[in-house]
């Protein structure tokens, strides 16, 4: 009923199509029940009926709507079946590239037939730690589950990989390898992978061949198990192999080929070494020519050949043994080209004994011609009575013949995957594994062999327990989600199965049929046929009886009998007789390769022949069944997870979708399955919270009122879906059948759907409310003024008429046109005047209003073109500036251009002169004929006046005289004319010449100038661009200097855990002497001062890296060899501590032992009877010794004033002389006792005397006193003068004296014990020192004899090119050796020379001293007795200390000091301190005491630091003070640099005897290591807050929608708890570093590159996050995005914090948010995209772009063709082919210089540090 409600029109559905597998189309009109077909719209507009089956009333499937397209999981598709799973796949594949994609358990991946960006180291880390559904589908995510629920569960992990030949199986093994590889142990500690991947080549070359499908198709499955250890780091790693397809080297079908390694030894035969195989190409042998064509396009077997002989050698195989390989593979081939000859009755054959082939095979195998002819053409029965031998028909031997070569490959196969296992093999202890199952699918083809048939079985078992596994899973999620578990009808496969394993199955009656003397096909398909024709997975073809059909899972497979037959002969009894056993035949040709005999004597394998028939039933099918049994128990006994890969098409196109290969690969694998089973159940699961926000808009308004979201979730289904088993409410979800998702889609979107309308109705009705009103008043207005009008014309019109009817009432004789006229202006002559009038006004007030217009507008323009030329003009001279400034060296350019113009305005000049003498000629020439007219003129007057008429002729005359003289100035003052123009005109035509040259000089000038002003701004460009090289070179330098030390703090805590373990270890009971603290000093300090170490060297190392420089340091190797010696001499220090120590447990041992047998025996001997004599003669002695010392002290005393007579003295010197003498044999005596004493014990210890031992305490009453050393030797000498007659031992004993004496010898004793013991170390250290010695040169002996075996086996040219290499890095290492001498030597000559200086400086002001104090004491000499009063001096800023109280200074300055109990004080007091301790060291000038508190500081920092490794606080602290304590040294080294800022009293306080460079450098390196440390727990406590609260959170609330969710967050991939954060945990955390990196004195240059450093972390992992997964790409993500960046630059802003760059930093994930909010529809969006995000690459944007995922279905998708015009517009970048950030990146820290305000003396030391024995100075 549910489905028909969805059925209307306008419905999406699926129909089936031959061609595109299954087509959308839509319903046109909806459809009702009882209707036998569907109205159907395709896509491409065509209308088509779609007819319906009324019995099954079986409707097409309906597609998802658009918002669930493209779903990462396919479980989460509302409609779960094949189209819908299809369409799914596609999409993600073609539109969004998308190769991966959740089923559920199942990660399906599909073949890109491309490289793709996305398995790069940076995408390992960002997947390692994720739940599984948390980011995008992947491998590694796949990877990451089985690491996680490995180390979680304590269970061993497999991982299924299945597919096609072709689909990618091997790639996405080795890609999980290589995660396992990164995430479970670092590259250096571990070589796994590579091993494997070493082991590749020969794997490809003895398994892979080409088929129809694949040129490099894997023949083999595989099962790698890769072991962990306790920590779960690998260890090792172990290959099984799997369904050998043995039949494919000796058939092949058309267009295929055999193994590679056989056309690839036929590719090498011409080599020298490879002649005794006589082997030609691969055309001329039947095993590799079948297939007809021998070669692959693109692929050269000669060179395949040599990769696969590397591959041997690298993993251990001599030349030998790969020789006896080789020649294993050639017999195969010549055993294949045996000719067989059958014998004219049928049953027999033979084989000609010249037979090249068979000749060439026994002699590669060394086996007996006549024997191998003879067994190859018969067989041999045993009976209990008697053995017959039979011959055999053709067809048998060819069988047999071909089971053989099998047999022999296998065994070859198995015996190199057995060697790559021994590389691989680790003597750890293994504590779990994961193992990669890479294994072909289920395969189907027009001929399926023997192969198909066990593979398909195969897969069959994998299906049982994938689904097995599935309804596990199920189970689990409802038992924990507390749902009724209902049994799902579901295929089970077990009957197949039956089908094949059962008994009298397939395997047991073709097993049988084998066993048939004279068994056929026919025999087989029959008895096949007759037993297993009722069974539904088997038929029989119509058209073959050899044939026969079984039905699994997935599809039909048609099997050929024939093909089994063949591929199963190996149970024919000449194998049995030749390879029954693995230890004889072949195996032994394999041994022979191991370095056993190179023969095989067949009659060495006949006599084992009488074993029972049990050997002759492990048939192939035998051998199968069995080894697939093994390996679905190791899966049963793992937790699986699979991995199904697609081959998308034939054709090998990138990113092509083929849908009908790809639905019968689905069918196959088992995809649809599961989708089937989910559907089934309840596919589609919902959190109460996730359900109440994606449909509260379906509850009612009085329901929202309960505040218990279970409760309303409960109602509002039960109202909306009335059939309960629908759904089923669990503990935290809500499980829904299928279809029901969709269905509340449904609704929701027709909830939307009338709210829109209603919106829209009620906008539009508005909307035209408003325009209905505006036009109203609009019409009215209109109607009022054209009412006006009409109105006034009316009036008009009127008044007119009156007036007409006037006019011609009055006037009736005019006419009509004059009475109209007059009547006008009769009627209104004013009017007519006013009009006049005013036209004139209008006419003058226009003039004026147009003049001023005109006036203001010329006004503007004067002022604009004012502004205009003055910003030219400015910019003019600006350019002359640079001109002036720019252009000096183009004036010689210039030089004679400018005379040019020089000179044309010279010669301008002077023809302007010449015309102006040429005018004023004219003009004087003017005006003297003018004179002279006059001038005549009065002449002719006068002359008229005085001649009269009677002159007129000659008068006349003379005026025509004149005239024509006039007329002959005139003439000639036009030609004159007519010349000065002429010239004017040449003068101008040439001075515009002249000004056009000048116009293109000065043209040609500006040119120049524009060139040099581009030079100029080329040039700062450059220059630019070289101080920005110079700044990323110098900060990759510092990056790298930093990266070194980080380097060398990880190698030297290493040292310092290896020499704290041997610590603990040592720590054994008994005595141990400690060096001194000196030395300890010197081996816990690691930097260089005076003293010399090798840890000092390769801090000199360091040190030099930074001197010259890190590009020279990286050229120079020396450097970094130091370090990797330095780390060697650890390693080698380390063996021997442990040898020291297991020597010092063995000698403890066996002093426990006989201090154990010691302990039985008491003390307590028998007394002689001559003690009292002893006893006696010694008091007796030492009173005469008494009286002897007493006369010597008094002769001493009266030396001087009496003269004693030389008798006296002389007999004294006598008594002293015999005293000694007697001494001497009492010495002897006294060891004669001891040795009777010993001797005494020993007899009564020998004859168990029941006598009570007499106590040492009895017996010795003063034995046991504490004696000093001078009172026992002189009690010993005592003892040795007594009398050794008396016996009395009362008596001897009597005052204690036997006792001291005794204590004497034991301490002479132990003296020379001692002396012994210390005697047979050194002797034992030396011989141990030797032995070293020898070892080490045995190992390098050994390591020279392999280097030797390597380079026998190369080529001539290459062995000069290692004998080369092995000198230089000889040479290198001795002049590394004779450069470390060299240093040390200088060092020490440095050292030596300021000592030598000190020491001169020392006498110098000493005897200066000597001489002023000699001077003052003559001067100021008094006669009287004067008081001397100290006078009170100020604090000097200086603290002194005794040197035994060094440790404790540093117990409680640094190590006991905890940061908060300085919390009332100076910050960075401790850092004060020490340097005023180092002040007074040095004002006394103690060398060894300012080195002594400097390393020892160094050192107490670095130990707390590690005791605090996850402390900021303290972290921060010690950095704090340790800048501090690196600016004072700076501040107060002397040098001028550092001192600018200093006060006069600071001045005071600087150093004045050593200079502590050095450790300045030692220091900054501790606080990079520090900082480095700081930020580390900085970006560890955050790093788990940054998606949550920059992603995930919802900062604007109601902004983010919610779509349905599959499997992904399936409970077993979940961690218990709730680890979401919000954006304000992210800050207060922040706040909280910042408050305590100001509140301990921490540089602020040094906090703003903190958050800087952790501004960059968030954008990194954000971004990497946002590029990762689907779900977080949408508008809203991009909404909450911004709201939160912009947040964070509100905190930096409050915090002064916005200089520091963070903001810089986090640009990218900036415009990630911008780009996910902007339109992406046009070329114009795109064109914007492009111009706005040039902080992300090509592949971000591309990749955000296809992830972007609508979250309703008013959003639209990105198109393809959009994608594809970004694509095209960014192809010109030059962008880093790395997709994701690397977040572990650092940025080098700097520590500028900053001096401290505070002087010394004003420092207090408050009295809770401890510090009273400090004294200030």
């Amino acid at each position: 009923l549910r489905f028909l409600v969805l059925i209307f029109q306008y419905t999406r559905v699926w129909i089936p199509d031959p061609d595109e597998v299954w087509r959308s189309a839509e319903l046109t009109k909806d459809y009702k029940e009882g209707d036998t077909s569907l109205q159907l719209r395709l896509e491409d507009e065509t209308i088509r009926e779609y007819p319906i089956d009324v019995q099954s009333n079986q409707l097409p499937f309906l597609r998802n709507p658009d918002i669930l397209v493209g779903e990462n999981d396919l479980t989460a598709l509302s409609y779960l079946h094949e189209p819908a799973v299809l369409h799914n796949l596609k999409v993600r594949f073609l539109e969004s590239n998308h190769i991966y994609t959740y089923c559920g358990i199942v990660l399906v991946a599909i073949n890109p037939y491309e490289q793709l960006p996305i398995y790069g180291q940076d995408v390992i880390y960002a997947y390692s730690g994720q739940n599984m559904g948390d980011m995008d589908p992947h491998i590694f995510a796949v990877a990451e589950e089985a690491y996680k629920q490995m180390a979680r569960d304590e269970k061993n992990q497999s991982i299924i990989v299945s597919g096609e030949s072709g689909a990618g199986k091997t790639v996405s093994a080795k890609y999980a390898m290589r995660y396992f590889a990164t995430v479970g142990g670092s590259a250096s500690d571990t070589n796994i992978e590579e091993k494997v991947l070493a082991s590749s080549p020969i794997m490809e070359a003895i398994g892979n061949a080409k088929t129809t499908r694949n040129d490099n198709s894997s023949r083999f499955g595989k099962y790698i198990q890769i072991g962990f250890d306790k920590r779960y780091h690998i260890i090792g790693a172990n290959m099984r192999t799997y369904l050998l397809e043995k039949s494919r080297v000796v058939f092949q079908a058309d267009d295929e080929r055999n193994y590679h390694i056989f056309y690839q030894l036929c590719a090498a035969a011409s080599l020298p070494e490879f002649k005794e195989l006589a082997l030609t190409c691969a055309e001329d042998f039947f095993y590799t020519s079948q297939g007809r064509d021998t070669c692959i396009e693109g692929v050269d077997d000669a060179e395949d050949f040599e990769k696969t002989r590397q591959a041997f050698t690298l993993l251990g195989v001599r030349e030998s043994h790969q020789i006896s390989i080789f020649k294993i593979i050639a017999s195969i081939l010549h055993l294949g080209n045996v000719e067989i000859q059958a014998e004219r009755d049928g049953d027999s054959c033979s084989i000609s004994p010249q037979d090249e082939h068979l000749n060439s095979f026994c002699r590669l195998l060394g086996v007996e011609h006549s024997q191998m002819e003879h067994w190859l053409c018969h067989r041999k029965l045993v009976t209990t009575s008697e053995t017959y031998v039979k011959t055999m028909s053709l067809q048998q031997v060819v069988n047999a013949r071909n089971a053989l070569a099998k047999h022999i490959y296998a065994q070859l196969f198995g015996w190199i995957v057995e060697h790559i296992n021994k590389a691989l093999h680790t003597p750890l202890k293994q504590h779990s594994f994961i193992g990669v199952l890479d294994i072909y699918g289920f395969e189907t083809f027009e001929v399926n062999s023997f192969e198909q048939f066990c593979i398909n079985y195969a897969n069959e078992k994998l299906q049982q327990q994938f689904n097995s596994h599935v309804f596990k899973l199920e189970q689990e999620e409802y038992m924990k989600e507390q749902i009724p578990w209902t049994l799902i009808d579901f295929y089970d496969n077990q009957p197949c199965i039956d089908l094949i394993e059962a008994k009298l199955g397939i395997l047991d009656l073709l097993d049988e049929e084998c066993k048939v003397p004279k068994g056929t096909d026919q025999n087989w398909a029959q008895k096949l046929y007759d037993r297993h024709s009722g069974s539904q997975h088997f038929q029989k073809p119509r058209m073959s009886n050899t044939a026969f059909i079984v039905v699994h899972f997935a599809d039909k497979v048609s099997v050929f009998s024939k093909r089994s037959c063949v591929h199963w002969s190996s149970c024919f009894p000449l194998v049995a007789d030749l390879f029954h056993d693995d230890k004889d035949s072949v195996p032994a040709t394999t041994a022979s390769g191991k370095g056993s005999s190179s023969k095989i004597n067949i009659r060495s394998a006949r006599p084992p022949l009488k074993v029972s028939n049990k050997e002759h039933k492990k048939t192939v099918g035998h051998q199968f069944r069995t080894s697939l049994h093994l390996l679905m128990e190791t899966l049963n006994a793992t937790t699986p997870h699979y991995v199904r890969c697609i081959k998308p098409n034939d054709e090998k196109l990138p990113f092509h979708f083929d849908p009908k290969r790809a639905v019968q690969q689905l069918r196959a694998c088992g995809v649809l399955e599961t989708i089937r089973i989910s559907a089934a159940g309840y596919p589609s699961r919902w959190a109460y919270h996730d359900f109440f926000n994606r449909y509260r808009v379906l509850v009612k308004k009085r329901e929202l009122a309960n505040t218990d979201k279970k409760a309303i979730c409960r109602s509002v289904l039960e109202s909306l879906i009335k059939d309960p088993d629908k759904f089923q409410f669990g503990r935290t979800k809500i499980f829904f059948r299928a279809g029901q998702v969709a269905y509340l889609e449904k609704l929701r979107a027709d909830k939307f759907r009338a709210a829109t309308i209603m919106i829209q109705k009620t906008v539009r009705g508005w909307l035209q409310k408003v325009k209905y009103r505006r036009l109203k008043a609009t019409t009215l207005t209109l109607q009022r003024y054209c009412r006006g009008l009409l109105a006034r014309r009316l009036a008009e019109h009127l008044r007119r008429t009156r007036a007409a009817i006037m006019l011609q009432k009055q006037y009736p004789a005019l006419p009509r046109g004059l009475r109209v006229q007059t009547h006008q202006m009769c009627a209104c002559p004013h009017q007519v005047l006013m009009e006049h009038k005013a036209t004139i006004l209008q006419k003058h007030v226009r003039g004026w209003v147009a003049r001023r217009r005109f006036q203001r507008l010329r006004g503007a323009a004067i002022i604009i073109q004012c502004a205009f030329r003055m910003l030219k003009a400015k910019q003019e001279l600006k350019a002359l500036k640079i001109e002036a400034r720019s252009a000096e060296h183009l004036k010689r350019l210039n030089v004679g251009m400018e005379n040019k113009v020089v000179q044309l305005q010279r010669k301008i000049d002077d023809q302007n002169k010449e015309f102006k003498t040429l005018s004023e000629q004219l003009s004087a020439v003017t005006s003297t004929h003018t004179m002279e007219v006059e001038k005549l003129k009065k002449e002719l007057a006068r002359y008229q006046q005085s001649q009269g008429e009677d002159g007129s002729l000659r008068l006349q005359e003379e005026v025509e005289s004149l005239r024509a003289e006039l007329q002959r100035a005139h003439s000639e003052r036009k030609i004159l004319e007519d010349a000065h123009t002429k010239e004017k005109d040449e003068l101008r035509k040439r001075v515009a010449d002249l000004e056009e040259e000048n116009a293109l000089l000065k043209d040609e000038k500006e040119q120049l100038n524009n060139q040099i002003l581009c030079q100029v701004k080329d040039e700062s460009a450059q220059n630019s661009a070289k101080e920005n090289l110079m700044k990323r070179e110098l900060e990759e330098e510092r990056s790298r200097y930093q990266n070194l030390v980080k380097e060398y703090s990880r190698l030297e805590q290493r040292y310092d855990n290896l020499r704290d373990e041997m610590t603990i270890i040592k720590q054994t009971p008994g005595h141990r002497r400690n060096p001194s603290n000196q030395s300890s000093l010197e081996s816990d300090s690691n930097y260089p001062s005076i003293s010399t170490s090798e840890v000092g060297d390769t801090e000199d190392a360091l040190q030099q890296v930074e001197d010259i420089g890190l590009e020279k340091a990286a050229m120079d190797m020396t450097v970094f060899l130091k370090l990797q010696k330095r780390v060697r001499e650890l390693e080698q220090e380390r063996k021997k501590l442990q040898v020291q120590l297991e020597k010092r447990e063995q000698q403890d041992s066996r002093k426990v032992q006989v201090r154990a047998g010691a302990a039985g025996l008491q003390s307590g001997p028998q007394v002689p009877a001559s003690r009292q004599e002893l006893e006696s003669e010694n008091k007796k002695l030492k009173n005469d010794l008494n009286e002897l010392r007493k006369a010597v002290a008094d002769q001493a005393t009266q030396n001087n004033s009496s003269h004693s007579s030389p008798d006296s003295y002389s007999l004294l010197l006598n008594q002293l002389k015999l005293a000694n003498e007697e001494l001497e044999v009492r010495k002897e005596e006294v060891l004669i006792l001891r040795t009777q004493i010993v001797s005494a014990d020993q007899r009564r210890l020998a004859g168990k005397s029941t006598e009570p031992n007499i106590n040492a305490r009895t017996s010795w009453p003063n034995s046991e006193k504490h004696v000093d050393q001078e009172d026992a030797i002189e009690a010993y000498h005592g003892v040795c003068q007594t009398n050794s007659k008396t016996e009395d031992w009362g008596y001897l004993n009597e005052d204690g004296e036997l006792g001291l004496a005794y204590q004497g010898l034991k301490q002479v004793a132990r003296l020379l014990e001692a002396q012994l013991q210390a005697q047979s170390r050194e002797h034992e250290e030396e011989v141990e020192g030797l032995r070293a010695q020898v070892e080490a040169l045995k190992e390098e002996l050994d390591k020279q004899q392999q280097t030797f075996c390597q380079t026998l086996l190369l080529s001539p040219e290459a062995q000069v090119e290692f004998g080369v290499q092995q000198e230089i890095s000889r040479l290198t290492n001795e002049n590394l050796d004779l450069k470390e001498l060299v240093e040390k030597l200088e060092k020490n000559e440095r050292k030596l020379k300021k000592q030598l200086k000190i020491y001169m400086k020392k006498v110098q002001d000493l005897e200066a001293a000597q001489a002023l104090a000699q001077s003052e004491r003559r001067r100021h000499e008094l006669n009287r007795q004067v008081t001397v009063q100290r006078k009170e001096k100020d604090f000097q800023g200086m603290l002194e200390y005794h040197k035994e109280d060094e440790a404790l200074l540093i117990r409680n300055l640094v190590t006991d000091l905890k940061p908060q109990a300085l919390a009332g004080t100076v910050p960075c007091l401790p850092a004060y301190i020490l340097y005023m301790c180092i002040r007074h060291a040095d004002y006394v000038n103690d060398d060894l005491k300012v080195h002594s508190l400097l390393t020892s500081t160094i050192n107490g920092i670095k130990k707390v630091l590690k005791k605090h490794n996850d402390d900021f606080e303290m972290t921060s602290f010690w950095l704090s003070n340790t800048c501090r304590l690196l600016h004072c040294l700076k501040q107060y080294s002397g040098d001028e640099g550092f001192m600018t800022q200093n006060t006069a009293k600071q001045n005071e306080h600087c150093l004045k005897n050593f200079d502590l460079t050095e450790y300045r450098q030692v220091l900054s390196d501790l606080s990079i290591q520090i900082y480095q440390q700081l930020i580390k727990i900085a970006e560890g406590v955050l790093q788990p807050m940054i998606v949550s609260a920059m992603l995930e959170n919802e900062s604007i609330q109601g902004l983010s929608g919610v779509k349905p969710t599959g499997y992904r967050k399936r409970s077993s991939s979940m961690v218990d708890g709730d680890n979401s954060y919000c954006l304000e945990a992210v800050i207060r955390q922040m706040n909280s570093f910042h408050t305590v990196m100001c509140d301990q004195g921490l540089d602020p240059e040094i906090i703003l590159q903190v958050f800087k450093q952790l501004f960059y972390m968030i954008n990194a992992v954000t971004l990497n996050n946002l590029l990762l997964r689907k779900d977080v790409c949408s508008w809203s993500t991009g909404m909450q995005l911004r709201y939160n960046i912009s947040q964070l630059e509100e905190w930096l802003r409050g915090r002064n914090l916005h200089q520091s760059g963070a903001v810089q930093t986090m640009e990218p994930l900036i415009q990630a948010a911008q780009l996910l909010q902007l339109k992406k529809k046009t070329p114009e969006d795109a064109e914007a995209i492009c111009s706005l995000c040039t902080s992300l690459s090509t592949q971000q944007i591309v990749k955000i772009l296809n992830l972007y995922t609508p979250l309703n279905e008013f959003e639209e998708r990105v198109t393809v063709a959009f994608i594809r015009t970004i694509q095209a517009q960014l192809q010109e970048r030059n962008d880093p082919q790395q997709l994701l950030l690397d977040f572990k990146h650092m940025f080098p820290v700097l520590f500028p210089f900053n001096p401290s305000s505070l002087t010394m003396d004003s420092i207090h030391i408050p009295a809770y540090l401890n510090l009273e024995f400090l004294n200030e100075v």
